[in-house]
């Protein structure tokens, strides 16, 4: 089991605060789009497309929340994050925009497009060996106790996990708008929990599908046998860079476990095919841990009902990358 750093412990995730994250991000963002989506079965899916924050992905709701709520002491002493690139751009452009000092953990084989986007933000980059195994919690870990930083971590903190909720309380909003009433299903890429939990806050009422690439699927086997499972070792390499974490934190466990949640894993070619089906389809640039849900959804691995959600999470790839998956026939 992944043993959580203390900045993780300090209190649970509460819905009050995803309502409070909401209102936040609402007095600084723009909603992201919620597109309708017709299956080849017939069916209609709808569409968060978080690909088109400002950073390209959801993870500036949960950055925004947390350094938000840093005291002015905290604030001082700066903030670490660990990252493969999505929550680095997150926590980069709110760093920068609030004026505190960033760290950023990022694996030395992230797409070159993160990295450099996160430089461009302001953020020190600090690289660890992902392929050699060296332990990026630990580095992070490390960078805190030596300067006194706070630790914004990607996904076990519950202000992170109750500002990436914020994106369902605009899409309950949203659906019932535009198709007759609240979500009964999101299905959503999953990492380390850190969405699938804020959901499960935003809307207690929906059943929500977590969603990972094969042989990542730690998630999915830890809520199939109720203990926390670590990604294998020599887990095979995928394209879903942004959804390579090791495993979930107790904190994300606790939510996802308390509404029964079931995982989905999906194969690289399922994703592929998800990112050139939005990209024919909605004209939208996916990256591949941000297709996973649909990728599931295409697979008929999950049902749709009329009133299902899919969140495109995000849309950072490197050109050349998406352009060779496009160009697939």
């Amino acid at each position: 089991m992944t043993n959580p750093s203390p900045s993780v412990d300090l209190r649970a995730p509460m819905r009050e605060g995803v309502l409070r994250a909401a209102d936040k991000i609402a007095a600084l963002l723009p909603q992201t789009p919620v597109m309708p989506l017709d299956l080849p079965n017939g069916d209609t899916v709808w569409c968060k497309v978080e690909s088109l924050q400002p950073v390209g992905a959801f993870k500036i709701r949960g950055a925004w929340h947390r350094l938000t709520d840093l005291t002015e002491a905290e604030r001082a002493m700066g903030v670490v994050a660990v990252s493969s690139g999505n929550h680095a751009q997150g926590v980069a452009w709110a760093a920068r925009r609030l004026g505190i000092a960033a760290k950023i953990v990022m694996p030395n084989d992230a797409p070159a497009v993160k990295l450099a986007a996160t430089r461009a933000l302001g953020a020190e980059v600090v690289l660890y060996d992902r392929p050699g195994g060296e332990d990026r919690d630990d580095v992070a870990r490390r960078l805190t106790s030596e300067s006194g930083a706070t630790l914004v971590h990607a996904y076990g903190d519950p202000w992170v996990i109750e500002g990436q909720g914020s994106c369902g309380v605009e899409l309950a909003a949203q659906m019932e708008c535009l198709a007759g009433g609240l979500p009964t299903r999101v299905v959503t890429p999953c990492g380390g929990g850190g969405l699938a939990a804020g959901l499960a806050l935003a809307l207690p009422e929906a059943e929500i599908v977590p969603v990972e690439p094969e042989g990542w699927d730690d998630v999915a086997r830890s809520l199939a046998s109720g203990i926390i499972q670590r990604v294998a070792t020599g887990a095979p390499k995928t394209a879903c860079d942004a959804l390579q974490t090791p495993a979930t934190f107790p904190i994300n466990f606790a939510v996802m476990t308390s509404r029964g949640m079931q995982g989905i894993a999906v194969s690289e070619a399922e994703v592929r095919a998800a990112q050139r089906y939005a990209f024919s389809h909605l004209r939208l640039v996916i990256e591949p841990g941000g297709a996973a849900a649909l990728a599931a959804i295409l697979g008929g691995k999950v049902a749709s009902d009329g009133r299902t959600a899919v969140i495109l999470s995000g849309g950072n790839v490197d050109p050349a990358a998406f352009a060779a998956v496009i160009s697939e026939a």
